[in-house]
Parts: structure tokens; C-alpha cells; sequence
């Protein structure tokens, strides 16, 4: 038996599913619509390693045992072999406030999270504001995949260390982004043919904060409330049923697992300002990039660092037929003439399918016709 025994079945062939973030994938790249297909993958393989993007649907949410929420830089970090992930059964969630917050959108995340206490019955607490607002800006690459940048990531940094020694096991921010109601790009989204552009920002607060902390991180985006508007399309109405993004950032972490360093694989020092890490006993099996049997990712969108580090240790790559503003392809990344395993899927329900014969032992090419016969 593996160590999957407390995080998944015996049987279970732990799964890694990517779906950039701010890339306007046709699933995914809206209001945690990839989450049917998460769950979908979660019930094949037995255990899924996903990051928030994937399943953060605003006010919407869904818990699975077999799904795991993991930020995506310690998702690059785990399938590296930087890090490994341990089960946990709850999580105590501090909440940091971006200081440019007004005040009465600060007082309703803080209503959100005590209706996400009394409810749900999540460990919240304690709340830290930043000693300054944190400046988000908003940007567009050449590509038309969004980005952004915090003028202030010092304060961040700093309200995150004020958590982690008040006891915070994992943390949700809320960062002020800008308003824009009237931008072609927001019109775009919500009609669902255009790219999330708060994403990319997001990512970037997630990511520095994870790297620093060393604890799950997960960001929620505080914005003014949008008009009502006719003809939305289904995937970006996930955002329209309430005032904040917070609830299911907050129920993933709830149980996301720890962040577990392994120096001896070429760990990344964090920033001198942040407290040097112990190296205390680790209790509970472990889940390691050793035990990842299949990384599912969009056909167009294979250059993320999770995807390419499975490749390089010779998983098997699911690459699903997803569009995006992205042609990284796997002819692009002339990834047949390494020897990589590419099983295209036209779909997440043809994923799912390969994954079942992945943990089956089944070979994949033995369900395609014409079956080419064998040749001395």
C-alpha cells in the first residue's frame, strides 16, 4: 500500500490537472466552470491534485476527498520535487484585507467569512489589514493572456508574516482590484468570449505569497458589485449570486493540504525576511511527485513548468482539446521527438476515459482503431 492511503485509495492513480490561469480557456477560463470536470477526473483517477483556478466558482463550491486544492506555484514546486503535499483535516484560515479596500466592501468579506464560520463551520481567524493598500494593476500580454502587478507586495509580505505568527495555517487574501464596468474586455468575458482579466494579478499575489510563506495560499479579488445584465453566458454566472468571491476560496483551503519542504531536492530559499523553515517531524503519509501517474492540461496551454517537470520524468500527458488564446502545442514543443507520452482527448469526458485505463492497466492505443498489428 502507498502513502496514498489517507489521501486516496490504494488503487488510486494521482492525477495533476492544469488549466492556466488569465488564458481564456473555452473551460476553465470562467467562473470555476472547469469544475465538473474536475470532479469528473477526482472520481476516475481516485486522487486529483488541481490548483484554485480550476474549481474557485465565486460563491459556488464543492468538496471532494479525492480533490486536492493547491496553489499553483506549490503545484510547480510539487510536481519539481520541491515540496511534498500531507493530508490535513482542517486548516485555521487568517483572512488578510488589502488596506484600499473601503469600508463597506471590507465589512462584507468580513460578514462573508462569519457567514463561512457560522455555516460552514470553518476556522477563520485571525483578520490582518495591510499597513498599506497593495496598488493592483491590471495588464494584457502580447499573447492576450492577462497579468498584472502589485505596487506594494512589502505590505503583503508583511501582513502574511503577522498571520502565519498569530497561527494562521493557510491564507485567504482579498486584494482591491480596479473597477472597470464599462471595458470591452469585462463585456467580452461576460458574454464568454474573452479572457478573465483579473487572473493573472491574482496569480501573482497567490504565488509570492505561497513562495514566502511556505503555507496554501488562495486570492479573492475585491470589486464593486456589477450591474445586472441579460444574456450572460452560463459560465461567468457563478459571479452574479453574490457581493464577494471569498466563499469558495475559503472552503478549498479549509482542507487544502500542507506544504511539506524537501531540502535535499533543490529547495528555493525564501527571502531573508522571512523566518528560517524547520525541518520538524512530519506526521501522516505523504503524498510525492514520485506517485503522480497522469498530468491532464490543455492541448494549446503545455508550457507550464507542472506540466513540462511530469513529462520530463516520463508521466503520461492527457492533452485535452481546450481552446485558449495559447498554441503551445506539443508539436510546438516538438515533445514526440523526446519520447513523451501525448494522449490527445477531445474532451474532459475522454480524459477521464484514459484515466480509467491509465489506473486499469489498460493501454491507451489498444482503444483506438485501426489497432496496427505488431511488426519484427
Amino acid at each position: 500500500m502507498t502513502p496514498l492511503a489517507v489521501l486516496a485509495s490504494a488503487d488510486a492513480l494521482a492525477t495533476v490537472m492544469v488549466v492556466p490561469t488569465g488564458v481564456g480557456c473555452a473551460t476553465g477560463g470562467f467562473a470555476g466552470d472547469a469544475l465538473p470536470a474536475a470532479r469528473l477526473l477526482a472520481a476516475a483517477s481516485g486522487c486529483l491534485i488541481t490548483h484554485p483556478n480550476v474549481v474557485n466558482g465565486a460563491a459556488l463550491y464543492w468538496r471532494d476527498p479525492r480533490l486536492h486544492y493547491v496553489e499553483g506555484w506549490a503545484l510547480d514546486r510539487f510536481t519539481a520535487g520541491d515540496l511534498d503535499l500531507r493530508p490535513a483535516r482542517s486548516q485555521r484560515l487568517g483572512l488578510l484585507l488589502d488596506a484600499g479596500i473601503e469600508d463597506d466592501l471590507r465589512l462584507r468579506h468580513l460578514q462573508v467569512a462569519d457567514g463561512c464560520r457560522a455555516t460552514l463551520g470553518l476556522d477563520i481567524g485571525p483578520v490582518v489589514t495591510t499597513d498599506a493598500p497593495l496598488a493592483v494593476s491590471l495588464e494584457r500580454g502580447p499573447s492576450g493572456a492577462s497579468w498584472g502587478s502589485l505596487g506594494r507586495p512589502d505590505a503583503l509580505l508583511r501582513a502574511g508574516e503577522r498571520l502565519r505568527a498569530a497561527g494562521a495555517t493557510a491564507i485567504a487574501v482579498v486584494a482591491r482590484f480596479p473597477d472597470d464596468p464599462g471595458s470591452r474586455a469585462l463585456a467580452a468575458y461576460r458574454q464568454g468570449s474573452g479572457v478573465d482579466a483579473l487572473a493573472g494579478a491574482e496569480a501573482v499575489i497567490s504565488h509570492l505569497l505561497s513562495r514566502h510563506l511556505l503555507l496554501p495560499c488562495a486570492h479573492a479579488p475585491a470589486l464593486q458589485p456589477l450591474a445586472l445584465q441579460r444574456g450572460l453566458d452560463p459560465r461567468a454566472a457563478g459571479e452574479e449570486l453574490g457581493t464577494t468571491f471569498l466563499p469558495c476560496v475559503l472552503v478549498g483551503l479549509s482542507r487544502a493540504p500542507d506544504l511539506v519542504a524537501r531540502p535535499s531536492l533543490g529547495w528555493i530559499t525564501p527571502p531573508s525576511t522571512t523566518p528560517p523553515l524547520t525541518n520538524a517531524p512530519v506526521e501522516g503519509p505523504l503524498l510525492r511527485r514520485g506517485q503522480i501517474g497522469a498530468v491532464v492540461a490543455p492541448a494549446g496551454a503545455l508550457g507550464g513548468e507542472a506540466v513540462l517537470a511530469c513529462v520530463e520524468r516520463g508521466v503520461p500527458l492527457i492533452a485535452v482539446d481546450n481552446p485558449c488564446v495559447l498554441e503551445v502545442t506539443a508539436a510546438a514543443l516538438a515533445l514526440a521527438e523526446t519520447g513523451a507520452t501525448v494522449l490527445p482527448a477531445a474532451g474532459y469526458a475522454e480524459a477521464a476515459g484514459l484515466l480509467l485505463a491509465l489506473r486499469e492497466g489498460i493501454a491507451p492505443a489498444a482503444l483506438r482503431r485501426p489497432l496496427d498489428s505488431l511488426e519484427c
